[in-house]
Formats: C-alpha cells, sequence, structure tokens
C-alpha cells in the first residue's frame, strides 16, 4: 500500500482556492481538501519582504500520487512558484485511511 500524505500548499484568494481544491479532487488526486482562510504570510520574494494575506490548503493524498498532484497543483496555480510540501502521514483511524486510499485510486 502507498503511504498517505498531506500536502500544505497556499492560494491567494478562497475563490482560487476553492477551484484548485475542485480540480484535484475531481483528478482523484486528492481525496479532501482542506480550505482555512485568513491566514498571514511573511516571506521574502526576489529580493523584497512580503507580506501577504492567503488561504491555507491542507490536500490529503498518498504518495502514489504525489508527483502527479504536484505537477498538477503547478499546472492550476496562478503563483509563479506555488508551495508544495508533502509530508508524511504516519499514523491514523485505518478507516480513514483505508477512505483516502480508494477514493485516490490507491490498492491497499
Amino acid at each position: 500500500m502507498s503511504e498517505g500524505l498531506v500536502l500544505l500548499s497556499t492560494a491567494p484568494t478562497e475563490d482560487e482556492a476553492r477551484s484548485l481544491a475542485q480540480a484535484l479532487v475531481e483528478a482523484g488526486l486528492a481525496a479532501c481538501v482542506n480550505l482555512v482562510p485568513g491566514v498571514r504570510s511573511i516571506y521574502r520574494w526576489k529580493g523584497k519582504l512580503c507580506e501577504d494575506g492567503e488561504v491555507l490548503l491542507v490536500i490529503k493524498s498518498t504518495e502514489a500520487r504525489r508527483e502527479a498532484l504536484i505537477e498538477r497543483l503547478g499546472a492550476l496555480h496562478s503563483y509563479e512558484c506555488p508551495e508544495a510540501i508533502a509530508l508524511p502521514i504516519v499514523a491514523g483511524s485505518a478507516d480513514y485511511l483505508e477512505w483516502l486510499h480508494t477514493t485516490t485510486g490507491g490498492v491497499l
């Protein structure tokens, strides 16, 4: 069985975040995406210190879908360099993890 993962990303607006989430779930690349509005990001971009409001996407998927998920996210995203940080799921409820793998086309 491929391992589960959580991929973190951000979007500039709730509309874009919702659009990204729907596309990823519809394509079977993510089982679920949580949208967390009200995130404040402080970062350096092209030599400048920046601060922006963003929406955090918490994307649940599998290791088997990771590369395709990151590629599709990048293709759909408005940012030149969208965040895509994958974290392994090291444990979880058996029922949830089974649903996660089944929803993304994984094999248990």
